[in-house]
């Protein structure tokens, strides 16, 4: 047997959010600690259900999308979660929610995996928190309001630092003119944790080069966090980012640190080989 048995922080959420959110980060990392403690590796990564978004669930995953439920619950607020899917309770208030964000790492051993939730106000994000599951470390936004966060600023593709997806077939050549520009390139396999960096200024950009994996879920929480910090989120394909219950809509995300080099990553994306 294989367990993952290194303690699990709790998370460290800035005062002043939003209850319901706030109490979904502390149920999803108490999760996220019980099942690793409980479970082997091979545990965690079986695929156990069909997802509300189409795609296997893994048991990492809906151990701890239950928790998050359970918060809803008691809130009387929505949800929107990739593993259960909508939950109604008739609230103006939506929590959008990825339970894991990076669980073949997480159910790995590898540390790097986040919790991210969003407050959507009839349907607008209001609010978003990144919780990094090993650290307990939080990143907190507020729409139109200061963030402590502050991108690099860096306007340019060349030379700069990107995160990008792994390559998947169809944007192999999208995906090398990227990489041949840039002067680092990071592939963390979390979504939500490398936005999150991208606003706090420790790498340039992230983006997935046209392989449209991203759910709204994905993208939820740097959609209120970047802009914040100064930055911009794209689709490659020019697509209007919505929070949207219809969970099989796909996006090519560009979480970058200005327009400017949201923009450049999206045109040499879509440049014909």
């Amino acid at each position: 047997m294989s367990f993952i048995g290194w303690p699990v922080p709790e998370p460290v959420i800035p005062e002043g959010t939003h209850p319901a959110l706030a109490d979904a980060t502390r149920a999803a990392v108490a999760a996220f600690a019980g099942a690793r403690a409980k479970h082997t590796r091979a545990d965690l990564a079986e695929k156990v259900q069909m997802g509300a978004d189409g795609t296997p669930t893994m048991r990492l995953d809906i151990l701890v999308d239950t928790a998050v439920a359970e918060v809803v619950d008691k809130h009387r607020v929505n949800l929107l979660s990739e593993e259960i899917g909508v939950i109604d309770h008739g609230s103006s208030v939506t929590l959008v929610v990825d339970p894991v964000d990076g669980t073949a790492n997480a159910a790995a051993g590898v540390p790097l995996s986040a919790f991210a939730g969003v407050v959507a106000v009839d349907g607008v994000a209001t609010e978003a928190l990144t919780c990094w599951l090993d650290t307990g470390r939080c990143w907190h936004a507020v729409a139109g309001q200061p963030t402590p966060y502050r991108t690099t600023g860096r306007r340019e593709l060349d030379g700069a630092a990107v995160s990008l997806l792994r390559p998947h077939g169809s944007d192999d050549a999208a995906w090398w003119r990227v990489a041949k520009r840039a002067s680092r390139v990071r592939i963390l396999s979390t979504s939500c944790l490398e936005a999150a960096l991208v606003a706090e200024g420790s790498t340039d950009a992230f983006a997935d080069a046209g392989s449209d994996t991203h759910r709204i879920m994905d993208l939820a929480a740097a959609m209120v966090m970047v802009p914040a910090a100064g930055g911009a989120v794209l689709d490659v394909n020019g697509r209007p980012l919505e929070i949207d219950p219809d969970l099989t809509r796909r996006w090519s995300g560009v979480v970058a640190a200005t327009r400017e080099l949201a923009e450049e990553l999206v045109s040499t994306l879509k440049e014909k080989p």
